[in-house]
C-alpha cells in the first residue's frame, strides 16, 4: 500500500507507550494497533486530530505517499 504510517516512529520520539496513547484518545488498543501496523484501511480525520494533539505533532508526521514500484 503507498500510505506509510508513521505512528510507531512517532510515539517513539515522543516516548510515548501504546497504551498511554490508547487512554489519550480515547480509542481501542486493538484498533490503534491495527493502525500502528499500516493495516487499517481508512482512518477518520478526528481520530487523526486526536492523535496529533497527544503527539504534539502534524498529520504527515503519521501519515506518509509512497510509490508503488511498478512492475513490468
Amino acid at each position: 500500500m503507498p500510505i506509510i504510517v508513521n505512528l510507531d516512529v512517532m510515539m517513539a520520539k515522543r516516548k510515548m507507550s501504546l497504551n498511554e496513547l490508547s487512554e489519550k484518545v480515547d480509542l481501542t488498543l486493538a484498533n490503534l494497533s491495527i493502525l500502528k501496523t499500516g493495516k487499517a484501511k481508512a482512518v477518520r480525520f478526528s481520530t487523526l486530530e486526536a492523535i496529533c494533539k497527544a503527539l504534539n505533532c502534524q498529520p504527515g508526521d503519521i501519515l506518509e505517499y509512497q510509490e508503488e514500484a511498478s512492475q513490468t
